[in-house]
């Protein structure tokens, strides 16, 4: 499957105000944004009402708290937990959502100008790389996994690939010849690479346990 089956956005140039280019997306892009947005939204959510029942009740335990390593509980307590002064899903309720409607609004056929797709491209960067300090405090720090966590991840990182790979593709990002093409063939190459690395520092950093 090339990019053109998952990303066949369309562009026209508005005369009526200024000749502003705008792009749309793909209905792929589009469902893959929802999809992604309310697998993150879900996680979000899920993750926010254990916490508040942690706050009720210390000694509340998560459903998602299964054993020493995937320890929900153990993530929830932590400073981590709170790294903007507030519960971290709580900014996942409100920016998942944000995506949902984009997909959807793609879904009706709406186009919007370079600068929306590059907000929304900054948008989920700040996403992942937040994600990726999120799962470094996880494996190293806090010695605990959440799979509702882990669920937010691989979202986010899907969103952001896929964005990513729609702008370039369109010129919204500047990129050389070589790597558009690269991408149009092979746009499954990075998230699953980098989906892979995480499971394998996963893997990894609890070997022992896993493999007792």
């Amino acid at each position: 499957m090339t990019m053109a089956a998952v990303d066949h956005a369309s562009s026209r140039r508005d005369d009526e105000d200024g000749g502003t280019r705008t792009f749309g997306g793909g209905r792929a892009l589009a469902l893959l944004l929802v999809i992604t947005g309310a697998a993150g939204l879900l996680a979000a959510w899920v993750i926010t009402i254990d916490k508040f029942k942690l706050l009720e009740d210390p000694s509340f335990t998560p459903g998602c708290s299964l054993n020493p390593v995937v320890a929900c509980g153990n993530i929830m307590k932590s400073e981590q937990a709170s790294a903007f002064g507030f519960p971290n899903p709580m900014l996942g309720i409100a920016t998942y959502s944000v995506v949902i409607g984009i997909g959807m609004a793609l879904l009706a056929g709406a186009r919007f100008r370079a600068w929306y797709w590059l907000g929304l491209n900054a948008g989920t960067l700040f996403g992942v790389g937040f994600c990726t300090w999120l799962q470094y405090q996880s494996l190293y720090n806090i010695n605990s996994l959440c799979l509702w966590c882990c669920l937010a991840w691989v979202a986010t990182i899907v969103m952001f690939c896929y964005v990513t790979a729609h702008n370039i593709k369109n010129r919204v990002l500047p990129a050389p010849a070589w790597l558009r093409n690269g991408l149009a063939e092979f746009h499954w190459v990075p998230p699953v690479l980098w989906i892979g690395v995480i499971g394998m520092l996963i893997l990894t950093r609890w070997w022992d346990f896993w493999t007792s």
